[in-house]
């Protein structure tokens, strides 16, 4: 067999490598040949689409699942994208998890001890209906799962069909992931709209009026706050009040606000900023509550997509960072501390010890500020500084900072920042990670610069996906 990118292939997968991916072992004219496909599963027979090819193996697209792997059960929920693994029962998912993280940290860190330090794997209190946020598109381009066929001139809500960014599977029933009501009668909602004859977008042609709904849930308060987003094409023709009115009669109570987006970027984005957007009724955000905080959230504001396991999350990293006894005078940093989440559970595990927040982004230190004075808390300080300046722009600092804690972005720490970091002196980093790959890459720099891996715990908040979050804590020798 030759292989060419573009090329669509049927491949047996027979194994499982961190970040979900799929793996598939063929032989081509030059030998053995490893194939990685994203979002496939061990046991499942599946055509899949080349992306890219190396000397040894070639990464590539899942497009279809052929049959399905004997582990696999059969759930009443409707497969999309975003879940690829919604018929795998969740014990398997979560050892195939652990294994490949595992395996994967302790190679691209170098650190042969990962397996010893390993304490434990959290699983997400809730398996199903976990997030609170989705994002659906419309499309006249629709993939009908009953025929198999692509439609044109349709009006189809719901995923993009894999492997593709033109067409779009309509949600039929609950996708397992969000709001089980709200999906449920998300046909109505389609077809309510469909009747008003505007048309869904075009994606090849960049024309059409409905493009996305985006739907926040506050799990506190079992409410919605819904975004509307549509092109301004034929916007004369659209009764917004009829819509919010049929939105609350069809979940009477629940909604807490409409937004109505007018975007007519060509970019085929959902968010907010990304037009003019206008609050029809209701409240302009819901609230939460995480780790008995209370947090208010706009659309477009940060917030954990699964609560109920980011509390565990947070639960743990406070153990890993309070474990150790702190000394008169000592000082625990959050840094990069975004809008201040971890820095208040800090301050509320242990209102003893001085605490401060440190961040690039003055935004979200003001945003930070406030959040912690709605929930009472004062005995942590909110900086917006650069970390390598944090130093010379506040010296009574200098010698003091025992502890950090760090949640950096996904492409984890950039490697300048890092010796930035390393340069604060800490006793001990617990370090967050969306990213297990980028935090292996930085661990190995911290273990150069003297600090050693004393803990490592998995966290999957993430159930049906190959996405997994991870804690290490790292002690100076």
């Amino acid at each position: 067999m030759t292989l060419q990118r573009a090329q669509e292939i049927d491949l047996q997968i027979v194994d499982y490598a961190f970040g979900g991916r799929g793996i598939a072992r063929i032989q081509t004219d030059k030998g053995p040949f490893v194939i990685f496909v994203d979002n496939a599963f061990p046991g499942q027979l599946v055509r899949a689409k080349i992306e890219t090819k190396r000397k040894t193996f070639a990464e590539a697209k899942l497009l279809e699942v052929l049959q399905r792997a004997e582990s696999e059960t059969i759930s009443n929920f409707q497969e999309i994208s975003g879940g690829p693994y919604i018929h795998v029962p969740i014990a398997i998912q979560e050892k195939y998890k652990q294994d490949s993280t595992l395996t994967t940290f302790s190679k691209l860190s170098g650190l042969t001890e990962v397996n010893d330090k390993f304490d434990t794997f959290i699983s997400s209190p809730q398996h199903y209906h976990y997030r609170n946020k989705m994002e659906y598109s419309f499309s006249c381009i629709e993939h009908d799962l009953d025929t198999n066929q692509e439609l044109d001139d349709a009006f189809a809500l719901g995923f993009k069909r894999r492997g593709t960014w033109w067409k779009v599977e309509s949600l039929n029933k609950a996708s397992g992931l969000f709001d089980e009501k709200w999906e449920t009668q998300l046909k109505e909602l389609r077809s309510f709209l469909q009747k008003t004859s505007l048309p869904a977008w075009h994606p090849p042609q960049k024309k059409g009026f409905f493009r996305h709904i985006v739907v926040r849930k506050s799990f506190l308060n079992d409410q919605l706050l819904v975004n509307l987003v549509t092109s301004n094409e034929g916007i004369e023709h659209f009764d917004v009040q009829a819509f919010a009115s049929f939105l609350q009669a069809l979940h009477p109570g629940r909604i807490a606000g409409l937004w109505h987006t007018i975007n007519d970027n060509v970019a085929d984005r959902a968010k907010i900023e990304n037009g003019h957007s206008q609050l029809i009724f209701g409240q302009a955000v819901i609230e939460e509550e995480l780790a008995g905080l209370r947090f208010q959230i706009s659309m477009e504001s940060f917030f954990q997509t699964n609560p109920s396991c980011a509390e565990l999350l947070y639960d743990k990293a406070l153990d890993y960072l309070f474990e150790d006894a702190f000394e008169p005078g000592d000082i625990a940093m959050d840094l990069f501390c975004g809008t201040g989440t971890i820095g208040q559970l800090m301050a509320k595990r242990n209102p003893d010890v001085r605490i401060i927040g440190v961040d690039i982004v003055e935004k979200a230190i003001e945003d930070a500020k406030q959040n912690a004075a709605k929930n009472g808390i004062h005995s942590v300080e909110f900086y917006a500084a650069d970390v390598g300046k944090f130093l010379k722009e506040y010296p009574d600092f200098q010698g003091k900072i025992k502890r950090i804690m760090l949640d950096p972005p996904r492409a984890g720490i950039a490697p300048k920042t890092l010796q930035k970091v390393i340069a604060l002196d800490a006793d001990s980093i617990v370090y967050i990670s969306c990213n297990p790959s980028t935090q292996a890459r930085d661990a190995n720099t911290l273990a150069e610069a003297g600090y050693v891996l004393e803990k490592y715990a998995l966290v999957d908040q993430f159930p049906h996906t190959g996405h997994i979050e991870a804690i290490a804590k790292f002690k100076k020798a």
